[in-house]
């Protein structure tokens, strides 16, 4: 009988430390995005914040996040006048789209036709470094109406 029970409280204690690792992994995915200002073209001006193993793919990182910003989440802080709206509004469209996306994401993939770094000034980025990653926070400017056009063109939104 007394098996059962430490049996019972050992499976109980380990699916609960599983359960709270999971949360953590959870909170390490964030989309720190901000809208800085907005052109006459469309484009928007943002700040966005990523996390990698080195410069160069905090960077990238980052970049990724504002267009994945601008797809799937929306701007949500920054300065007033930034379209807040995502452009894929169709729930789940991530999942859906999965192969398309994994593509359009990889590495110097199709998404850096849509991103460009040249409203970022002389000391604009901001790092932090620790033992295991670095996060980068840069400007880029996310050519919203031609990344809609490419979207509508493959299908994605209507």
């Amino acid at each position: 009988m007394t098996r059962i029970i430490i049996t019972t409280l050992l499976v109980f204690a380990w699916l609960t430390t599983a359960n709270a690792q999971r949360k953590s992994v959870n909170a390490y995915h964030d989309h720190n995005v901000e809208c800085m200002g907005v052109e006459h073209d469309g484009s928007q001006t943002l700040r966005a914040t990523g996390r990698g193993r080195n410069k160069a793919d905090a960077v990238e990182q980052a970049k990724k996040n504002a267009i994945r910003a601008v797809i799937f989440y929306g701007i949500t802080e920054g300065r007033d006048g930034c379209n807040m709206r995502p452009l894929v509004t169709e729930a789940n469209a991530e999942e859906k789209y999965e192969e398309y996306f994994n593509i359009f994401f990889m590495d110097k993939g199709e998404y850096t036709k849509y991103i460009s770094s040249k409203d970022s000034k002389a000391r604009s980025k901001t790092h932090s470094k620790s033992k295991v990653d670095c996060i980068y926070t840069v400007t880029v400017r996310v050519l919203r109406s031609e990344l809609k056009a490419r979207l509508t063109s493959d299908n994605v939104i209507k």
